[in-house]
């Protein structure tokens, strides 16, 4: 599987089978696969979701928005529980206008589903992380 990382952009090639055991990246030795969020911004976004072959969950939020500091701590715990079958990534909207325009973001919180580069699912309110893990998987 292709996985590219999201702290310095390099494409990795991860065997299926070796997806659970902690790769990192070959160049700058970063987790390819954290148990936590990555953070997307304008000039990632698109090598990242584009290039990388797993589910990736894009929360597309802002720091002055109420419901997504609320639904923070249930997208880091979905993380968790869904690694190393998908990526959980964060774009704040504020500072990354751009991708949030390209995709239309008009509520937030928001996040959308993508696989192979393309956008499969979208929910724009909160969600828990069971929901949050059960969006990401499906």
């Amino acid at each position: 599987m292709n996985i590219v990382c999201s702290h310095c952009g390099a494409l990795n090639r991860v065997p299926p089978e070796r997806l659970g055991d902690k790769p990192v990246c070959g160049k700058c030795k970063t987790l390819l696969l954290p148990a936590s969020s990555v953070e997307l911004t304008d000039s990632s976004f698109s090598r990242f979701v584009s290039k990388t072959d797993m589910p990736i969950l894009v929360d597309f939020w802002a720091p002055w928005c109420g419901p997504c500091r609320m639904m923070a701590p249930a997208f880091e715990q979905a993380s968790f529980n869904a690694s190393p079958n998908a990526i959980f990534a964060k774009l704040n909207t504020e500072d990354n206008p751009s991708v949030a325009s390209q995709f239309a973001i008009t509520g937030i919180p928001t996040i959308i589903l993508f696989r192979g580069g393309r956008e499969v699912n979208r929910h724009s309110g909160m969600l828990d992380a069971a929901g949050l893990s059960r969006f990401a998987l499906q």
